[in-house]
């Protein structure tokens, strides 16, 4: 929270605590109270999205546009906000990207943390007074080997590279720099078959007869037999949205909600899921509107809870817990339905199905060794397989049909020239 003192010669000041625990005081001399007030509310939204890297709400971010350059600089002198730069100098790059971000208020949490997670990789590597066309296409090769220096998983680099394209192409967009400096560095593969695991399901009845409720066995089902993305799909799940009589979830899809058609799908209500659907259903208390209304908790306590429920169960946590458990369902379906029908219900596309979910599995060894794919042999016109007499040929020759009342002579159809 911030404060407002006034000083007896009329003179206010703004008093708040940073984002490292130490108070500090934004002096606006004489002013009125309103404008002080003013003030305050702003400054109280910068410092909780500077302690929570959250984003600013519009309204805030075109305040810090439109505000006075002294205003402004003792804004930037306590930290709150970049220091702005001259038009003749250009836009530095910290001020850029803090527009960038702050123009988009309605990003979900974790894009607005992917979109953090890179800001601070850049602004560290070149400074945040690094102006924009200051920035060469060289300098940003030294950037992506500084991170792997560092030891970044190729996964993380190559998110923060293509990212870093979009921040420049934006730029560019914005004519604020004439080329995109970012535009020829090759990003790494974000597909980590290092951390694919197929979660058998053996293994995931191991686990839910450890799980301590019916809701928790729910929403391990969902996961793996629903293939729900969690804790996001499972935790915006209604009892509405469950058609008893047709055998269908209508599930609602927070992550593709902003894609036109993208805001819910429909999967089958499987069989594997009916029974912890109709227990939870059963034990819920009248006017429950959420199907997990109990353990509506954050995802990284979800994953606590989750480790622990492993352990009990004897079992050892793998990495990507619910993710796995996604993309094994999917992977499961696959095998007996065609894969437009499968990514309808999973939700997602073929092209990101075949690079991110979809597992080769130990069935399908079994099935190989056990099923070998049969080869149609090629017979001539008396049952036996047809050869050929070149041995260059490799190809198969169609067996040449005649009329039956035809007979063609022994010798060919040439007469026999005597000598």
């Amino acid at each position: 929270m911030a404060s407002i003192s006034r000083e007896p010669n009329g003179r206010r000041t703004i008093q708040f605590v940073g984002g490292d625990g130490k108070r500090r005081s934004i002096r606006l001399g004489k002013v009125s109270q309103r404008l002080a007030e003013t003030v305050q509310v702003k400054v109280e939204h910068l410092a909780a999205a500077q302690a929570t890297g959250g984003a600013l709400n519009g309204e805030t971010a075109r305040w810090i546009a439109e505000i006075d350059d002294a205003l402004h600089a003792r804004l930037a002198a306590v930290g709150l906000v970049h220091k702005r730069q001259r038009a003749a100098d250009g836009l530095n790059l910290a001020d850029f990207i803090h527009q960038y971000i702050a123009a988009r208020p309605g990003m979900k949490p974790n894009t607005l943390k992917n979109y953090r997670q890179t800001e601070r990789s850049l602004v560290d590597y070149f400074g945040p007074d690094r102006l924009l066309t200051e920035i060469t296409a060289g300098d940003c090769d030294d950037w992506k080997a500084h991170q792997e220096a560092k030891g970044h998983a190729p996964a993380t680099i190559g998110r923060n590279v293509r990212r870093a394209r979009q921040y420049f192409r934006a730029a560019v967009r914005k004519k604020l720099i004439a080329d995109n400096p970012m535009q020829d560095v090759k990003a790494p593969s974000q597909v980590n078959t290092s951390r694919m695991f197929y979660v058998s399901r053996e293994l995931t009845e191991q686990v839910i007869a450890a799980c301590p409720d019916a809701e928790w066995r729910l929403i391990i089902a969902l996961a793996r037999y629903g293939g729900l993305r969690t804790p996001s799909e499972t935790f915006a799940l209604t009892w509405s949205d469950v058609d008893w009589e047709r055998n269908r979830i209508r599930v609602p899809s927070p992550k593709t909600a902003c894609h036109p058609g993208g805001e819910s799908r429909m999967i089958p209500l499987f069989p594997e899921l009916r029974p912890h659907l109709e227990t939870v259903f059963d034990e819920a208390e009248p006017g429950t509107v959420h199907i997990i209304a109990k353990h509506q908790i954050a995802s990284a306590n979800l994953r606590t809870t989750f480790r622990k429920i492993c352990n009990r169960a004897g079992v050892q946590l793998w990495e990507r817990c619910f993710q796995n458990m996604r993309a094994s369902r999917e992977t499961e379906l696959s095998q007996d339905y065609p894969m437009h029908v499968v990514c309808s219900w999973i939700g997602n596309s073929t092209p990101v199905a075949l690079k991110h979910y979809l597992t080769v599995i130990d069935a399908d060894y079994e099935k190989a060794v056990h099923n070998p794919v049969q080869q149609p042999q090629e017979t001539g016109r008396n049952g036996r397989q047809a050869e050929t007499r070149n041995p260059g040929f490799s190809g198969v020759c169609d067996t040449l049909q005649y009329p039956a009342r035809e007979v063609i002579p022994p010798t060919g159809v040439e007469p026999v020239l005597s000598d």
